[in-house]
């Protein structure tokens, strides 16, 4: 992978918030957001992540919870309250057929309690894109990490072949990827390799490959070309990070930012919210706290510009 960064550290300059506002403002009038993943009754993971950055940012939400449960599953065991497929697909068909199904600009969708649920989303999508021909659907591949799947294969293979294929931006981890590709993925290249052979045009990968000592990057690919967004790296961090980012970042391009800015944005705000949750040694992300960490963030990012090798012989 070649480097075309200039190698520099900056602090995020974003417009002010009343200039933010009306951005918000004026992208409301275009559309909502529907976001289908999963809810805790305490926590900030799965949809209460999500919804709660698209709300803070100014954007509508329709939320379409997949599984029910008291926490995390990281904290213990605790009950899980599922739906009936039949009954799930049911509530997408009233989605798709509602008569305010106009209204809805961008989808998103995270973690799944079925194959079945996958695949009654796949069709809400694709009702949503025949009607919109511009709608984002943005695909958060929750499934795994480095620990193995912690979904049935049968649903992760439900979304590889059923939602990728859909998506505007898929936005997996390193792990996810190279599930999803069956391919090991120790460097950037091969991520992009991956990207590449698997699809969609537009892909974010996080916990990619560091370039600066002690880090860790979010690695955005549309086409052979790449940016990577690389902040300090921190252990142990808490849950919902990847639902965080997926928000984050579908938010920026909701209010017409280049995938340059939108990458930059997410990526500080994102850390800024670990760092100061990690502060203050709690076990959940602390985003009623940090709210203004989503719209106005001044975390550090570097940035770098990178060109895969197969591209960079032909220029």
């Amino acid at each position: 992978m070649r480097d075309l960064s200039d190698n520099r550290c900056f602090r995020v300059k974003f417009p002010t918030v009343a200039k933010l506002n009306e951005y918000a403002m004026q992208d409301n009038t275009n559309g909502s957001v529907i976001v289908i993943s999963s809810h805790v009754m305490r926590g900030s993971v799965g949809n209460r992540a999500v919804v709660f950055a698209l709300e803070t940012l100014g954007f509508p939400v329709w939320a379409v919870p997949t599984i029910v449960m008291p926490w995390h599953p990281g904290h213990g065991p605790s009950t899980r309250l599922r739906f009936d497929n039949g009954e799930f697909e049911k509530a997408m068909q009233d989605l798709a057929g509602c008569k305010w199904a106009g209204e809805v600009r961008a989808v998103l969708t995270g973690y799944f309690g079925s194959a079945d649920q996958v695949r009654s989303a796949a069709t809400l999508i694709r009702s949503l894109k025949a009607r919109h021909a511009d709608l984002i659907y943005v695909c958060d591949p929750v499934m795994g990490d480095n620990g193995g799947l912690y979904v049935p294969v049968e649903t992760a293979q439900a979304i590889r072949d059923e939602l990728i294929p859909l998506a505007t931006v898929a936005t997996p981890n390193r792990y996810e990827l190279g599930w999803m590709s069956g391919a090991e993925l120790e460097t950037n290249n091969e991520i992009m390799d991956a990207a590449l052979a698997l699809g969609p045009a537009k892909m974010l990968v996080t916990s990619a490959v560091p370039m600066m000592a002690g880090g860790i990057g979010n690695l955005f690919l549309s086409g052979r070309h790449a940016l990577l967004a690389e902040h300090r790296s921190i252990e142990n961090v808490p849950n919902g990070l990847g639902d965080l980012f997926a928000a984050l970042f579908l938010a920026r391009l909701l209010q017409g930012l280049d995938d340059e800015k939108a990458l930059q944005l997410a990526t500080a705000s994102v850390f800024e919210v670990l760092a100061r949750t990690m502060k203050r040694g709690v076990n959940e992300l602390t985003l009623e706290t940090d709210a203004s960490s989503l719209s106005t963030p001044m975390a550090m990012v570097q940035m770098r510009h990178l060109l895969h090798p197969s591209r960079s012989k032909r220029t």
